[in-house]
């Protein structure tokens, strides 16, 4: 491997292998280190003689000599979500028994994915090996599958166990080996549920380790390297076109080529494809993926407190997406859709050879751009993919960008804002949200505000007013789409980064996969 500035290399940690199962037996029947029950505020309630009224927690509480009501109480543990309460206590054949909350009912992927993190944190606080979850009331699943359920609380608890430790001298392995699901069900159909929890789970730790990695190490190669080996990987069904610097101009490229000038690292663009292992493909797709492995600003460079510049690591968060989707499609294998996975990946840096505020250059579909700012240079690389995307014959479009600081003022740092004009695209899209549990938020594609977007010399100006900034960053990129194709652009740049822990949140996969499965005859 190629020597990288300051002679970092992420090491090679493989992720904890946990074997998950669905069992359907006597909770008080079952062994091991940890017994998670979850349960609602309404779970909680007691008679007039402090006992517990719901069934499961009244036989564990009977079983404990009634421990388990007076730790809850002396805790004052009421169900709220995000409460945990866990003692080591005598009667049961589990080590440990522990009360998470799920607030004042749970129905959403989001309450019992919180879960499975969770008990992830207790089991690596207690070293446990081994741990069991069950709901306390019956009632949980009905809103939701029992399936769903499940599935979520295995995608909580994978991510939950998860840390990135590549780049630290030291790390400690967690100890959790099995999780077993009661009360939810046995047989094929719950099994197939948890083996796609899995398998999706794994590629949003793909995407959070690319995320998360320097721009000293995931240069544009290396990236373009980590989506080849991704085709290699499951090559009966993906294929990898990674086209150079020359193969862009003759594409005429000149809006992606000129923010990739400045860079002592050369610009690559990554083109993978899914084709379905049999039988006639009858939807295709695109998905497209923002790849600046580092935004310096550019000449307009990002400067003062508040500029980031140290995170912007981040702003390939976009490919991190497309290749994490990318990798769980592989495995799953969806029958009749044709996905094409496009990333224009580069540095935005400064040098004598730079792109210059007041620089007009040509997009691949000949429209003109007179470049304001050149620290807005996402939607300059996305709009050559746009059009490269369109030009693959693909019916839909969605592309992803940690594009603007704007969206984050708007929505925070939690929801991605949406921006299509076509109605059954963002209700096919809120739809695999929901199933996701990844906050979306439509926003307006304002037209009136395209004025602002207008050039004295150019087509277009690459940025706007202040105000409006995420719209008009939206409106930009729909003058690279075909108008025959339907459009959705996701601007990420509040969750791609988990803001307290300081660390990628593989924000998009869970979506784009659930997205792609819709679309597909599966």
């Amino acid at each position: 491997m190629a020597h990288t500035l300051g002679l970092t290399q992420p090491a090679n940690i493989e992720l904890p292998k946990i074997s998950f199962a669905a069992k359907e037996i006597d909770v008080a029947e079952w062994k091991g280190d940890l017994l998670a029950v979850g349960v609602t505020e309404k779970d909680m309630t007691k008679d007039e003689n402090s006992k517990f009224q719901n069934p499961i927690l009244k036989k564990l509480d009977g079983l404990l000599g009634s421990l388990l009501a007076e730790a809850s109480f002396e805790e004052d543990f009421t169900g709220k979500a995000g409460q945990s309460l866990v003692h080591r206590l005598p009667g049961l054949g589990s080590k440990r028994v522990g009360l998470f909350g799920l607030g004042q009912s749970a129905s959403s992927p989001a309450a019992f994915h919180g879960l499975g993190e969770a008990v992830a944190a207790a089991a690596k606080t207690a070293q446990a090996s081994s741990a069991a979850v069950i709901l306390a009331s019956s009632e949980c699943p009905s809103v939701m599958s029992k399936g769903n359920t499940a599935a979520a609380i295995v995608s909580g608890t994978v991510l939950g166990l998860y840390e990135d430790n590549r780049y630290k001298s030291e790390s400690k392995k967690p100890q959790l080996k099995s999780l077993d699901i009661l009360g939810l069900g046995t047989g094929p159909e719950i099994e197939k549920k948890i083996k796609y929890a899995e398998v999706v789970s794994c590629a949003i730790i793909f995407g959070r380790e690319l995320v998360n990695s320097p721009a000293n190490v995931l240069t544009p190669a290396a990236l373009a390297a980590e989506a080849s080996k991704i085709a290699s990987l499951y090559s009966d069904v993906l294929s990898a076109n990674i086209l150079t610097e020359e193969q862009c101009r003759e594409l005429k490229m000149g809006s992606y080529l000129g923010v990739a000038a400045a860079s002592a690292n050369p610009p690559h663009f990554i083109h993978l494809c899914y084709k379905p292992p049999s039988g006639s493909v009858k939807t295709k797709l695109a998905l497209v993926g923002k790849g600046l492995t580092f935004d310096s600003g550019g000449y307009n460079i990002k400067t003062g407190p508040g500029s980031s510049i140290e995170t912007m690591k981040v702003d390939m968060g976009g490919s991190a997406a497309v290749f994490g989707a990318a990798k769980a499609l592989g495995q799953i294998k969806p029958s009749g859709v044709e996905v094409h996975f496009i990333v224009a990946s580069c540095e935005n840096m400064i040098s004598g050879k730079g792109m210059r505020p007041g620089d007009i250059v040509t997009a691949s579909n000949g429209k003109t751009i007179e470049v304001n700012n050149t620290d807005a240079e996402g939607r300059l690389t996305l709009a050559d993919a746009l059009v490269y995307a369109c030009n693959q014959g693909v019916e839909k479009i969605v592309d992803l960008a940690t594009l603007t600081g704007a969206c984050v003022v708007a929505l925070g740092p939690s929801i991605a804002g949406v921006f299509t004009p076509n109605d059954d695209l963002a209700k096919e899209l809120f739809q695999a949200s929901e199933a996701s549990g990844e906050k979306l938020w439509r926003m307006p594609l304002e037209e009136s505000y395209w004025e602002s977007m207008k050039s004295g010399v150019a087509d277009m100006v690459n940025t706007g007013g202040r105000q409006g900034g995420a719209i008009n960053a939206a409106l930009f990129l729909k003058q690279f789409v075909d108008e025959k194709v339907k459009w959705m652009h996701i601007d990420m740049a509040g969750p791609v980064l988990n803001d307290k822990k300081h660390v990628a949140t593989g924000f998009g996969i869970s979506t784009l996969v659930e997205w792609v499965l819709k679309n597909s005859s599966s």
